[in-house]
């Protein structure tokens, strides 16, 4: 065990927000129970603030010294997120990853949460309520496939392949518009490349070896960091455009996660150049 906090009892409670608040609400909410935030594509719906609050409870019970950074918390209180950086035990977590897929109805989102220590992450989960089935790692220790049954099963990215048979995903939304012509122009290099509007199935299927890459502009850190350890857990690359290392406290640089090093840089100089 790499944490301080009991890994099994994280899944347990990400499990028991998603029957108590999410999946009760899925295809269920009301016209006043979804709301922007930034903007149209940025939401948040009343399933994702109630999961928060079960979680933060129960989080809470388990580990009563560890800072709490919840998405929504934040959202609340943006100055929390400085606080990631110096804490010496810390859970971050996103109620719902993919929010505006549940609330458009489509059965593609994941809760998240990671365990950082003294500014390192040392543990990462992605539950799938639909599946019903759990992606964990702990640092060191590789990642797994966690299933309902108490089945595991070990996790591995995909080896890597020529630049014009690659398949991924890449987040474009956030880069300037004269960015965003020339890095989808690029994107015509590789076979696939596509976006699920959730990281949490991003990063599972990255894990799982469905994926040779994933790229990221923003980094929040409950979209991000259980999502890259578990990649890296699994044998791929990680890093920001400019080679260095992804860490809690990062909410910039971009991310580009990749099967191996020599993948990761060709993607950069062909495709991510700007």
């Amino acid at each position: 065990m790499t944490s301080a906090i009991d890994i099994a009892a994280i899944a347990n409670i990400l499990q028991e927000a998603a029957f108590k608040e999410i999946l009760p609400k899925f295809r269920n909410l009301g016209a006043g129970d979804v709301r922007m935030k930034s903007e149209a594509i940025d939401l948040v719906t009343e399933a994702d603030e109630a999961a928060e609050r079960l979680i933060k409870a129960r989080m809470a019970d388990i580990a009563p010294d560890a800072l709490f950074i919840g998405e929504e918390t934040v959202a609340a209180n943006p100055a929390l997120l400085a606080s990631l950086a110096e804490a010496d035990l810390a859970i971050v977590v996103d109620p719902i990853d993919g929010t505006f897929n549940y609330a458009a109805g489509m059965p593609l989102f994941g809760v998240m949460a990671a365990v950082v220590s003294k500014g390192e992450t040392v543990a990462g989960l992605i539950y799938d309520p639909m599946g019903n089935d759990w992606v964990i790692a702990e640092k060191g220790s590789g990642a797994w496939l966690c299933k309902a049954d108490g089945s595991q099963e070990q996790l591995s990215t995909v080896p890597a392949v020529p630049l014009d048979s690659l398949v991924g995903c890449a987040s474009t939304g956030f880069y300037s518009p004269e960015n965003r012509r020339i890095v989808m122009s690029n994107m015509a290099k590789v076979r696939i490349a596509t976006s699920y509007r959730c990281a949490a199935h991003e990063y599972r299927a990255f894990a799982g070896g469905h994926f040779h890459f994933l790229m990221y502009q923003k980094l929040m850190p409950w979209d991000h960091l259980a999502g890259t350890l578990i990649a890296q857990e699994a044998g791929g690359y990680a890093a920001r455009f400019d080679g260095s290392p992804y860490m809690p406290h990062h909410v910039d640089g971009g991310l580009l996660l990749a099967s191996d090093k020599d993948c990761w840089d060709a993607l950069r100089r062909e495709v991510f150049t700007v």
